[in-house]
């Protein structure tokens, strides 16, 4: 999947997660998403974070990569997240509807600490503000 951190006065947008996903509704994440079977992640980047804000984003160069995996006795799966730095190139900011998020917001990097967030969030909050580590 690809993600963008999108950064505005000193301020990141971040997504809701929508009851769609009932294990993580609810909780925040980095707009972006599924990269389709051939798509190339930059441009899945940029279609996911239109989707799910109406902003238009161009990749700025790669904010870093991370990879998960998770097994038990029904599934096994491994999942790599590829996270671009963004320039905010236009678009109105509005809400996914029927989607896996149902709300997006400005947060600085205070406000964004105190809300429930997936581990995702947290990588690209480091990210995002490297000197608050």
């Amino acid at each position: 999947s690809s993600y963008g951190l999108i950064l505005q006065h000193q301020r990141i947008l971040l997504c809701r997660l929508s009851a769609q996903l009932p294990l993580d509704a609810g909780y925040w994440t980095l707009p972006g998403g599924g990269i389709d079977f051939g798509e190339d992640p930059a441009n899945a980047m940029m279609r996911e974070v239109n989707e799910e804000t109406g902003l238009i984003v161009k990749p700025h160069g790669l904010a870093g990569i991370s990879s998960f995996h998770e097994e038990n006795e029904d599934h096994a799966f491994h999942g790599i997240r590829i996270i671009y730095h963004t320039e905010l190139m236009g678009g109105t900011l509005r809400n996914e509807l029927e989607g896996s998020t149902d709300l997006c917001a400005w947060w600085s990097l205070d406000e964004a600490r105190k809300l429930l967030l997936v581990d995702l969030t947290e990588i690209g909050l480091n990210l995002a503000f490297p000197e608050a580590r």
